[in-house]
């Protein structure tokens, strides 16, 4: 196994196939890694050929930093050796051929994920033994100040996806979800460092499974709510796919339970409430709606 760290002191993490009692730590947040095979002569060349075949991946800088002790189903200790590297790449470009996805994460972030508590601790021996040498990106430009009074909104974009049948994509969210949990929402997503159709794209590709190209794509609402006075306003863009290809895969199970197709005309009673405004505003043509803000 080896735990990758970038400049800015943030890990490449591996979220596994949920596929329980087939393989290990199922459905959870891990390093990359496998065993030992017959033709490697040495640890190191395991650690380099486990990361060429997952991922593409292929560097110099790998040391070993110690070992670690599991337990494997059938209660044995296995002993794991860890390797240690810098990488500085985009995970969204590697090429993996096992699991979910890639993606980083700093260490104070590891207790929101679903992660072993051996390699949430190994993580964190890793980072206070080797401090972050840039605290995050240098500013191109001076900011300019925002104008007085002003807040900012956060932009969450959805996909309106519906068959021809005319039923609607909708996703049970975890119980440990920390924004309506249990609860039948959009597959939805935040803005990173990209534009909305863009993130509406890894969205519906890294949650399930879902390729679509950015000339099927259609803003079809706009839903500007907030929930609690002092929580901040938020704009949700509604995208409708004209088109795509696969069908909804549970690939990320700590976040959602299950993928339906409902009846706009039968909704689930357990929906996010704006999400529900959002589909009946969609049905009736309207473009713009808000809800949450006071009368």
């Amino acid at each position: 196994m080896v735990g990758k760290h970038d400049d800015r002191g943030e890990y490449l993490l591996h979220l596994r196939d949920y596929f329980p009692g087939q393989i290990w730590e199922p459905g959870m947040w891990s390093l990359l890694g496998g065993g030992r095979e017959p033709q490697d002569a040495t640890l190191e060349h395991t650690v380099r050929r486990e990361l060429a075949e997952e991922a593409g991946l292929d560097f110099t800088d790998l040391t070993p930093f110690g070992t670690e002790y599991a337990t494997d189903d059938a209660g044995a200790t296995v002993p794991i050796a860890i390797y240690a590297g810098r990488w500085d790449g985009d995970p969204r470009e590697l090429h993996l051929t096992e699991g979910v996805m890639l993606a980083w994460f700093a260490p104070s972030d590891l207790h929101r994920l679903r992660i072993a508590d051996t390699t949430s601790d190994l993580v964190r021996r890793h980072a206070a033994r080797n401090p972050a040498t840039q605290s995050g990106p240098e500013p191109e430009e001076k900011r300019l100040a925002s104008p007085h009074g002003t807040v900012p909104n956060i932009i969450g974009v959805h996909l309106y996806l519906e068959r021809p049948d005319g039923t609607v994509l909708l996703g049970l969210r975890h119980p440990n979800s920390a924004f309506a949990p249990s609860t039948w929402h959009a597959l939805a997503g935040h803005c990173e460092q990209e534009n909305a159709i863009a993130c509406l794209i890894r969205e519906a590709r890294e949650e399930a499974g879902l390729h679509i190209e950015r000339q099927d794509v259609e803003l079809v609402h706009v839903i500007h709510h907030i929930g609690k006075p002092r929580n901040p306003p938020r704009m949700g863009l509604f995208f409708r796919a004209r088109t795509w290809r696969g069908e909804p895969k549970l690939r990320e199970p700590d976040k959602c339970l299950q993928w339906k197709f409902w009846d706009p005309a039968a909704l689930p009673d357990d929906l996010v409430p704006y999400t529900r405004l959002a589909i009946a505003k969609i049905q009736s043509g309207e473009l713009y709606s808000e809800t949450g803000w006071p009368a």
